[in-house]
């Protein structure tokens, strides 16, 4: 059997658990299991975390890191206006700015932190990371040699029914009881001084938020109400662990599969729809790229392969004026210019525009200015009753 490590590790109430301290922490035990000439496998997840561990693609601001006193509280910068954070980002570090939304205060917040913290812009620390031998767009170098990603991926519909069936195996283990348990001990009070924190620590994860209306009127309202609510927060907790599995999937194609530069590690598709073809489908498979690894050997297998837009900028800055948005990224804007919003403001003001020319042209040609040329007279006339006034 295998050895698993970093599992319910953190005390659920600690909040200022970061993917640095995450990394530190995996990044010292696959060390030590390779110097016992042992082979690590890292299980996800979430693929940031996983990212952290593979690249060099973070930023290490805790002062006993820098060698600085300075700390600054990101929870605090969060409370503030975003628009009046990202005013700031740009007087100190103007290229982060305009690659970030004022409305994502989370990481407006993190690179104002950066700054504070090492006096050094979140962006030199970026273009430092990024000029190292084998670094790229996305970050440093690789800090592992002779990785192997293996990507379990299924057909969207089929992922579909298993996450949504896995919500309903979860509340039949006894989740709701679970939550109970937990918004009595640790998030009962908070709430009662509408200090509940949803956005930081444990109380982030997906499964807490969505059943907040039904465990705050538990037992204060009708037992109908309560239902709906309790129906709302089911439904709410399979729709978002959807649209994070479709999250985790964009994550391994942007930024593993088409990740420019040389540094980037093969990945192999396993097709998981059909479980009951596991062993020739997945388990065997694996085991024969990972053996083939190991033996310094190349796989009969190919890793997945996706073209890279080299073109595209994932980071550019819009403004549209019509809407009065700010986008960020070639794809976004192209996606905006298409939009419903964006095509209804530009009809508008194509209307205004037909309606202030209208306007223009019907002045231009009103009685008034037909008889100018009649009052004006002839040159003699005008010479004539310039004589007798004198």
């Amino acid at each position: 059997m295998c050895q698993h490590h970093m599992i319910s590790f953190v005390d659920p109430l600690v909040t200022n658990y970061t993917v640095v301290d995450f990394r530190n922490k995996a990044t010292a035990l696959i060390e030590d299991i390779f110097a016992r000439d042992k082979i690590p496998i890292v299980v996800g997840g979430t693929n940031y975390y996983i990212e952290s561990l593979l690249w060099k693609v973070l930023v290490n601001t805790k002062p006993h890191e820098m060698g600085t006193e300075k700390l600054t509280d990101r929870k605090e910068l969060e409370k503030e206006n975003g628009h009046v954070l990202h005013k700031r980002l740009s007087q100190v570090d103007p290229e982060m700015a305009a690659k970030l939304h004022p409305h994502d205060k989370r990481k407006v917040a993190r690179s104002l932190q950066v700054f504070e913290e090492t006096g050094i812009s979140h962006s030199e620390f970026l273009h430092r990371q990024h000029a190292e031998e084998g670094g790229g767009p996305l970050g440093g170098p690789l800090k592992f040699p002779n990785l192997c990603i293996l990507w379990l991926h299924a057909d969207q519909t089929v992922l579909d029914e298993r996450l949504d069936k896995r919500v309903d195996d979860m509340l039949a283990a006894g989740l709701l009881d679970e939550l109970r348990d937990f918004h009595r001990r640790y998030n009962q009070k908070k709430v009662a001084e509408n200090s509940q924190d949803y956005q930081h620590g444990i109380f982030q994860s997906i499964g807490f938020k969505e059943f907040h209306e039904y465990l705050v009127t538990e037992g204060k309202c009708t037992p109908e109400t309560s239902n709906q609510l309790l129906k709302k927060g089911i439904e709410s907790l399979k729709q978002v662990t959807k649209r994070y599995a479709r999250k985790q999937n964009r994550w391994v194609k942007n930024r593993f599969l088409s990740r420019p530069g040389p540094s980037v590690p093969p990945v192999y598709g396993l097709e998981v729809s059909d479980v009951s073809k596991w062993e020739e489908s997945v388990l065997e498979p694996a085991l024969e790229i990972v053996q083939s690894f190991i033996q310094g050997h190349k796989p009969a297998a190919a890793p997945v392969k996706m073209p890279c837009n080299e073109m595209e900028n994932k980071r550019s800055y819009h403004m549209c004026d019509l809407c009065d948005r700010i986008i960020i990224g070639d794809r976004e804007w192209a996606a905006h210019i298409k939009s419903k919003s964006h095509l209804h403001q530009l009809r508008k003001r194509r209307r205004l525009d037909l309606d202030a020319l209208a306007t223009i042209e019907s002045q231009s040609i009103s009685p008034d200015s037909d008889k100018e040329p009649e009052e004006k007279g002839s040159p003699g006339q005008n010479e004539k009753e310039l004589k007798s006034g004198v």
